[in-house]
């Protein structure tokens, strides 16, 4: 296996998971036109406006030779005017035999599909626990809309642009990329309870935060010294970030582009992905994508807990009885009781939950915080998606709403995933407000 390229430019863009948590943006450069604004250059300003549009295309496209093969990657930034154009002409210019895309199967199914959003089964994540993920992918999905939306152009234009062109030549679409569940999941298994922590406030508290980017911000990360600072962060405060959601894509992307079929590829990438994919194509080390899909098991540590936590309120209760005598055993019920249901019927208040949903998150709470199999935020959760079933309009709504805070909060479809994150959030500070109050009894 031998692979080298034939020129470079910037040999990094940019991609960097659009999240505005995760990415400090610097400082702009000075403006440094009023050095070139003299009288009587307009012909030459002219000409290197054209030489400087030509220099930015070519360093944003690298050309690779691979086992025969001639692949022209081209790093992206998702939200990026100049990117999607690019990405369009290098196509229909260079008429590949394969195009590959920085998409997976389902994306790129859902990207195809505009009423994907009709066919969600709500009910059916929140069975699969799978609402916190969605809540997750919809968070991103939200930033990164409201950038696109702010500079009049499609969230992931570029990847829209590079299949319609395949099209055009009838060249064949390779989804290069790992599934997103599979990412997400080994993202999420691979984090502490810290880690999960941090990553939360970081989505929650960068949601509003994409006001302050302009156009020159979005361009200037294609560079390669402002990426490599914004990798770095990223690195230093969410290592495991950096190893599944940039590093292990980065290998599966190389080995799906190097497997592609054709001798002339177009790779359209993220630019955060362009640097980690040459140096795989390069290499000789075998890339097992068997196992950058596998799903790690939760951890032993979290299984322990999740039973023995349980386990030990059960203990104190019997402890109270015994120790204490009835009484005492009686009111520490009742205070677990009440600090459950209490703390999880504020989640579902704070949620905005129909009365019914706040109810039985009141009544379920105390309960389910001792049965490690059940959460109250599903039940919950359940209860509010058949109060108030979403309609078609809530479901075609979503793309929209997920760009404001209001959004979240009006969409049924939303809701739901509130409904179940937040109440879950009472139940737990419940369950650790309650513990100290039983264990005073007792002492």
């Amino acid at each position: 296996m031998y692979c080298h390229e034939k020129y470079n430019g910037y040999t990094t863009i940019q991609y960097l998971i659009d999240l505005k948590g995760f990415i400090r943006f610097m400082e702009n450069s000075p403006d440094t036109s009023d050095k070139l604004d003299t009288p009587d250059t307009s012909n030459k300003m002219d000409k290197l406006d054209n030489l400087d549009k030509e220099t930015k295309k070519d360093s944003m496209v690298d050309q690779i030779y691979c086992n025969g093969k001639k692949i022209l990657l081209i790093g992206t930034a998702h939200v990026s005017r100049q990117s999607a154009k690019l990405v369009e002409d290098t196509i229909l210019e260079q008429t590949p035999d394969t195009v590959c895309v920085e998409l997976c199967e389902t994306r790129l199914s859902s990207l195809k599909d505009a009423d994907r959003w009709r066919n969600m089964d709500i009910v059916k994540v929140i069975k699969e626990k799978k609402a916190l993920l969605l809540f997750m992918n919809l968070l991103m999905a939200s930033f990164q809309k409201k950038i696109a939306d702010k500079f009049g152009i499609k969230p992931g234009q570029e990847m829209i642009n590079a299949i319609k062109a395949a099209e055009k030549i009838n060249a064949r679409i390779i989804p290069a990329d790992r599934e997103i569940q599979i990412t997400l999941s080994r993202v999420w298994r691979g984090m502490g309870l810290w880690e999960k922590l941090k990553l939360m406030f970081s989505l929650v508290f960068s949601f509003g935060t994409s006001d302050d980017i302009n156009e020159e911000d979005i361009e200037k990360m294609k560079q390669e010294d402002i990426l490599q600072t914004l990798l770095a962060d990223v690195k230093k405060t969410h290592p495991i970030i950096e190893k599944s959601l940039i590093n292990e894509r980065d290998q599966y992307l190389a080995e799906k582009i190097r497997s592609a079929p054709g001798e002339k590829i177009v790779a359209v990438v993220g630019a955060a992905h362009a640097p980690g994919i040459k140096r795989y194509l390069a290499g000789n080390e075998k890339i097992d994508l068997y196992e950058l899909n596998i799903i790690p098991p939760a951890g032993k540590a979290g299984k322990i807990l999740k039973w023995a936590i349980p386990a030990a309120i059960m203990v104190l209760f019997a402890t109270g009885f015994l120790m204490e005598g009835k009484n005492a055993g009686a009111d520490m019920i009742w205070i677990w009781i009440a600090a459950n249901g209490i703390f999880a019927g504020i989640g579902a208040i704070l949620a905005l939950a129909h009365p019914l949903t706040i109810i039985s998150a009141i009544i379920s709470a105390p309960l389910t915080s001792l049965n490690p199999m059940i959460a109250a935020g599903w039940v919950s959760g359940l209860v509010e998606a058949f109060s108030r079933k979403p309609k078609v309009k809530d479901f075609e709504a979503i793309p929209t709403d997920i760009v404001s805070i209001k959004g979240f909060w009006r969409n049924n479809v939303t809701r739901i995933l509130l409904v179940v994150i937040f109440t879950n959030l009472g139940s737990a500070i419940g369950t650790w407000t309650a513990v100290p109050l039983m264990l005073k009894l007792i002492n």
